[in-house]
């Protein structure tokens, strides 16, 4: 007696219409039967996961006679003359679908002649089905529903990728992540977790006596941050307006209002390239607390992500990419300074000339951009050239120049520098903090020295925002912030290797974009891309095989698709 694997094998792309031709015939027959192949409802009595769960010390061959309704999608079948065996996945996981045709026509004699028949000859992976009956464990040990009777609720179109080999394809696994998710279980799962997470932050603060209060994403000014805004135009009020690159302006006029304890979690949008660690919309949460400083939120940072952690996963040892990170507090808290000449064997702190330092600098294998004119500028060069991914354990990086930080407070005791930090975990920023500047003449002064950038051309400083300059003159109390991505922390806690692995839907190139032409730095490693509808596009570490390979290509959009769209981080050309 053999098996009918037919709608289990895998599918090619030349055949899918005549897949999809095929399925809709199915439907119309559905139909004809008085069936409707889209259904309205259906109670389930259980899960998978629950009836594994509470059928576990069940006998194999044996049966009882409890009564079950289950729903899910069908992910395989085994189909024999008289009997077959369906995979049926709900969201909590798998089971075994037991169904003979005895029992079920019997059972459905009255509504559906030739049941199994019609179940058989209608039913194909990707459908999802409702079954009820009872619970059986085979005997080769399978727990399986022994159903009684079924409906299919939803007919599928389109064929699931071949179960064997899955989506493996990581551009069609980002665009087509509805199909990822189906397919994919350890993908469902990183979003459990991601959810988890972000639930278990919220009840952190809210426990604390933090208040979550929604600000303004669409703004007449952007401002909080150095990032490049976008843009939207409002019809009615003829203006324009920007998508916020921060919730930080807007929480700290609650704090000015009179609120203590505020935070946000919510959205960021930043008109800034793409990696494996950014996303041009990415999730924050700010925190703000009135009458504490830097220090304190160290504390809090520290206790809150190894409570979320020990939530979440039940440990605060975690293993990211091979490496076993302790997010056991307290953790590691090092100045800019002392790191970056533990790193360089150059101390900055010395220097009060800027050309005896960017000397010390290139000697010590530092670059040094052009747009680089201040010490505190080339501390932060050297940080980030030198040391900051050789950060894999948590670690406070602290006092920071006052030229990278036009929003935070003036350090108590080091002339130069403010009161911040900013966390580094397995190579990458995590969060930042301030102890928050008060003063508001101190405050205007910074932001027009932003807006004097600005004007310059620097498209990633601010205008001066002067409702928020107001609300300062009115008095904001001693105040600490904390921003902390929360894309980047869900990384780290589901050993995710990029953000586009965290984010559902990661915002992607459109794909009708043909190549027109392109060329190549071979110093800098970057691929320029000139496409059909004039759009540019620089794709950074493009290693020179890649570019030869290109150019020898029968194909180029194809080659392009293949091996360099969504494999490298790209900014956009203007």
């Amino acid at each position: 007696m053999a098996a009918d694997n037919s709608s289990n094998q895998p599918q090619s792309g030349s055949n899918l219409d005549e897949i999809r031709a095929t399925r809709i015939e199915k439907v119309a027959q559905i139909k004809e039967l008085g069936l409707n192949p889209y259904a309205y409802k259906w109670e389930s009595s259980h899960h998978a996961a629950k009836l594994q769960e509470k059928y576990v010390d069940l006998a194999a061959g044996e049966e009882v006679a409890d009564l079950v309704a289950i729903a899910g999608r069908i992910r395989a079948r085994r189909v024999f003359g008289k009997l077959a065996f369906f995979e049926l996945q709900d969201e909590t996981g798998l089971i075994q679908l037991y169904l003979e045709k005895k029992r079920i026509n019997q059972t459905m004699a009255a509504e559906l002649e030739g049941a199994f028949n019609h179940l058989k000859k209608l039913s194909d992976t990707g459908d999802i089905l409702g079954v009820k009956g009872t619970i059986k464990r085979t005997e080769k040990g399978e727990l399986s529903v022994y159903v009684s009777e079924f409906q299919i609720l939803t007919k599928s179109l389109l064929p699931l990728p071949d179960k064997w080999h899955g989506l493996t394809d990581t551009e069609k696994r980002y665009r087509q992540r509805y199909v990822d998710l189906i397919v994919n279980p350890q993908v469902r799962q990183t979003f459990r977790i991601r959810a988890k997470i972000t639930a278990a932050i919220r009840r952190y603060l809210e426990t604390r006596d933090f208040l979550e209060i929604e600000t303004p994403v669409l703004q007449t000014e952007a401002g909080g941050a150095e990032a490049r805004p976008f843009i939207t135009y409002h019809n009615t009020l003829e203006m324009d307006l920007y998508l916020r690159i921060a919730t930080e302006l807007h929480l700290k006029r609650l704090i000015v209002g009179g609120f203590e304890r505020v935070f946000e979690l919510g959205r960021i949008f930043r008109n800034e390239g793409v990696s494996t660690r950014h996303n041009p919309e990415f999730t924050s949460i700010e925190v703000y607390q009135a009458y504490v400083d830097y220090h304190d939120m160290m504390a809090l940072t520290e206790t809150m992500i190894s409570d979320v952690a020990q939530e979440v996963l039940g440990t605060t040892k975690v293993t990211y990419q091979g490496e076993e990170i302790d997010l056991t507090p307290p953790w590691r808290r090092v100045t800019m300074y002392e790191i970056v000449q533990d790193a360089t064997g150059v101390d900055f702190a010395q220097f009060t000339n800027f050309e005896s330092a960017k000397t010390a600098a290139k000697d010590a294998g530092i670059e040094v951009p052009s747009d680089c004119q201040t010490i505190g500028k080339l501390l932060n060069e050297a940080f980030e050239q030198k040391v900051e991914t050789t950060l894999i354990q948590p670690t406070f990086i602290t006092d920071y120049p006052v030229e990278i930080s036009p929003l935070a407070k003036p350090h108590r005791d080091k002339p130069g520098l403010v009161e911040r930090f900013e966390l580094f975990m397995v190579g990458r920023e995590t969060a930042n903090s301030f102890s928050e500047l008060t003063d508001p003449l101190d405050q205007r002064a910074r932001l027009e020295a932003q807006a004097a950038k600005k004007a310059a051309g620097d498209l990633e400083a601010n205008d001066i925002d002067e409702d928020f300059l107001a609300a300062l003159e009115y008095g904001m109390p001693p105040t600490a912030g904390l921003g902390i991505g929360i894309d980047r922390l869900v990384m780290l806690l589901t050993d995710s290797p990029s953000i586009r692995d965290v984010i559902a839907f990661p915002l992607l190139k459109n794909q009708s974009t043909a190549v027109k032409e392109f060329d190549y730095d071979v110093d800098k490693q970057i691929l320029r891309i000139v496409f059909g509808n004039g759009s540019v596009y620089k794709y950074a570490e493009v290693p020179e095989k890649i570019y030869k390979e290109l150019k020898e290509t029968g194909s180029v959009g194809q080659y392009f698709n293949s091996q360099i769209r969504d494999k490298f981080g790209f900014d956009r050309e203007l």
